[in-house]
């Protein structure tokens, strides 16, 4: 199901009353099929320069095959790919990756056996002309920033997995495209690292204006680095938005789920007059769902409840709360203060309603 009302459009947003600037990928109506099998379907996708969008979903769900489409690894069977507002894939047909102003990184690293890794960072480089020399040295820079300048002589097969990525994202970087295609790009990266590769992403956004679509399984990931955010299931956008609408406005319980934590409620009895009014739901219906995120709802007041369960996180503490509604995760700063079993009393401080629809 794909959303029509205006803040899960797949268009991105605009600042102020200014026209929005031109779309450096368009993706529209397209679907790529395997057989009978309809691995993207029917997909409309806006990306801006400067723009990163994360392609959120689970296994099997469309994603690398969206990116590999766009990066003209197989043609779409209908629908159209535009880079720079010029068509470079159609139903049946496509320009090659190499005619396309693009950078990827692929979950395999698919790093040429036979060579160094300084000789692949720097191959992109030699492509645009420069001389070997300066090439090599600009490659061995990318590689100190990413931490892996031990790694310039060494070959894949010298190298564990968590190293080809990175220099596979070496490699992307030194390509200098105006759109980046990232498959995963963190999924073998220990956090340092992550964050070192993801502040030189936007580095290079903000210089240059260049792009970046990247697939995750990753939730927090998505929500903390993408302007926007597409949801994708069995091939089909679900919702397409900002980080802050696909969290706190999800179109339906699957797309809740999806994107974080999530407690789904049933509140109808539950709030008393003299509970305070509750963020988001208005003058909704009560008698259908509503959303609960665990930021959402916190202890103390009158609703009535009983704690199932309580993890520690670290920086915070989750209490599963059973309530005559349904269970509700109340998260609280520090360790936990409360044990299982506990009766406790919690006020809802805000909620969305979701459709009787589970998609």
């Amino acid at each position: 199901m794909t959303s029509t009302s205006s803040s899960h459009s797949e268009a991105a947003p605009l600042s102020g009353g200014s026209a929005a600037p031109p779309d450096l990928l368009q993706v529209r109506n397209l679907t790529v099929r395997f057989g009978s099998v309809s691995a993207v379907d029917d997909v409309s996708l806006r990306v801006q320069r400067g723009e990163v969008l994360a392609l959120l979903g689970p296994s099997g769900s469309g994603k690398s095959t969206l990116l590999g489409a766009v990066a003209g690894f197989w043609p779409p069977e209908a629908g159209e790919v535009l880079l720079h507002e010029v068509v470079v894939a159609g139903a049946g047909w496509g320009l090659p990756p190499e005619r396309r102003d693009v950078a990827v990184v692929f979950q395999n690293y698919a790093l040429w056996p036979h060579l160094t890794a300084l000789d692949t960072v720097a191959y992109p480089i030699r492509r645009t002309g420069r001389r070997r020399l300066a090439a090599r040295t600009e490659a061995a820079s990318i590689l100190e920033l990413l931490r892996i300048a031990h790694l310039a002589d060494r070959r894949p097969a010298e190298m564990s997995g968590g190293e080809q990525q990175r220099v596979g994202l070496a490699r992307a970087l030194a390509r200098r495209a105006s759109l980046y295609l990232f498959d995963e790009p963190t999924a073998h990266l220990d956090a340092h690292v992550r964050g070192l590769f993801l502040a030189e992403l936007v580095a290079r956004r903000q210089a240059t204006g260049a792009a970046a679509v990247y697939t995750t399984h990753d939730a927090e990931e998505a929500l903390g680095l993408a302007d926007r955010v597409a949801l994708l299931d069995n091939g089909r956008l679900v919702q397409c938005g900002t980080p802050e609408q696909v969290y706190s406005e999800p179109v339906h319980a699957w797309a809740a789920h999806i994107t974080g934590a999530a407690s789904i409620i049933q509140p109808a009895g539950l709030l008393p007059p003299s509970h305070p009014p509750v963020s988001g739901l208005g003058g909704t219906d009560l008698s259908g769902p509503v959303l609960v995120r665990p930021g959402w709802a916190r202890f103390g007041g009158t609703l009535p409840g009983r704690i199932r369960g309580v993890r520690f996180r670290g920086p915070d503490s989750d209490f599963l709360v059973e309530t005559p509604a349904g269970e509700v995760l109340i998260r609280e700063p520090g360790p936990p203060t409360r044990p299982v079993g506990a009766a406790v009393e919690w006020t809802l401080t805000r909620a969305w309603p979701l459709p009787l629809t589970q998609r």
